[in-house]
């Protein structure tokens, strides 16, 4: 079995920043660390793991063991017409290193060609999905003046901000490059919200998915944020258009931060709950006040 292969079983096996299989992985190997956790190994100490904890982790993932079949996975996604990417590959993005808990690989569909432009090229636009006619015409705005400069909008396929922005990006999009991608919370085979399909497989013409997350996976509140961390770590910029004051697009601001991206928020009506989380991100949270494509820009070229 070769390295591939083992992170994806891995994939399935654990739980995105799993850090017990993260801390298997950085000191084992992923070959090694999974027959570790699947029994196939004889299970012993780590300097960096208790007996406790290693024995915790292994009851956790011992229900998960009998579905694996990463050959089954990497066939599944080949033929929807994507792949799996590691680190090394030609195509990995290189911005998932800067996160201390990066995914053990990378789930694609879609044109791989065109490959993942570097964070420098790459503008998140985060909000919330029951966004308002405001939010709606701005992140639109925002991400067609993006593509239009070569810009590549990434965001989480959700309804509201981020349907907006894919959409607006598309229909700037010059044919250059991917214009956008989406990051999902669960496995590609299924996109989500299923009322969003369309919009995916137009992404994928010239861009892509991606998930963490194999074939077959649902998407969970917790698999949610922890994606979030991925699409603040493929962008320079982490923009948050419209969010009320505990939006899950606060969380993916959070990220960015964490691994000093840049932050952004654009202002709102104060009597607007649904731009509560954008000002509390520009009086608490350090963000860069922007208003359109043009400012966000400047912020990527910094």
């Amino acid at each position: 079995m070769n390295d591939r292969i083992a992170r994806a079983a891995l994939t399935r096996l654990f739980e995105p920043n799993d850090t017990i299989g993260r801390t298997l992985v950085g000191r084992l190997g992923a070959y090694a660390a999974l027959r570790l956790a699947t029994g196939a190994q004889p299970a012993h100490t780590l300097p960096d793991v208790t007996a406790e904890e290693l024995a915790a982790a292994l009851k956790r993932w011992a229900p998960r063991v009998p579905e694996l079949d990463p050959e089954k996975d990497l066939a599944t996604i080949e033929h929807l017409g994507g792949g799996f990417l590691i680190p090394g590959d030609e195509h990995w993005p290189t911005g998932l290193d800067d996160l201390p808990d990066a995914p053990l690989g990378l789930w694609y569909r879609g044109n791989i060609g065109n490959g993942i432009p570097d964070p420098s090229s790459c503008a998140a636009l985060a909000g919330s999905r029951d966004c308002t006619s405001y939010g709606a015409a701005v992140t639109g705005d925002m991400a067609y003046s993006l593509a239009q400069r070569g810009i590549c909008v990434i965001a989480g396929l959700a309804y509201g901000i981020d349907a907006h922005a894919h959409r607006a990006a598309l229909a700037g999009s010059t044919g250059e490059g991917p214009a956008t991608i989406a990051v999902l919370a669960g496995g590609l085979d299924r996109d989500y919200p299923s009322g969003n399909a369309d919009l995916a497989a137009a992404i994928r013409a010239n861009g892509l998915t991606l998930s963490e997350l194999p074939p077959g996976s649902a998407p969970t509140r917790y698999r949610f944020l922890q994606r979030n961390r991925i699409i603040a770590a493929l962008a320079g910029v982490t923009c948050v258009v419209e969010a009320r004051w505990r939006s899950g697009a606060l969380n993916t601001a959070h990220h960015a931060e964490t691994i000093a991206r840049h932050v952004a928020a654009v202002p709102g009506s104060v009597h607007s709950a649904n731009s509560a989380g954008c000002h509390r991100l520009l009086k608490e949270g350090g963000a860069a006040l922007v208003t359109d494509a043009a400012e966000l820009t400047e912020l990527l070229a910094s």
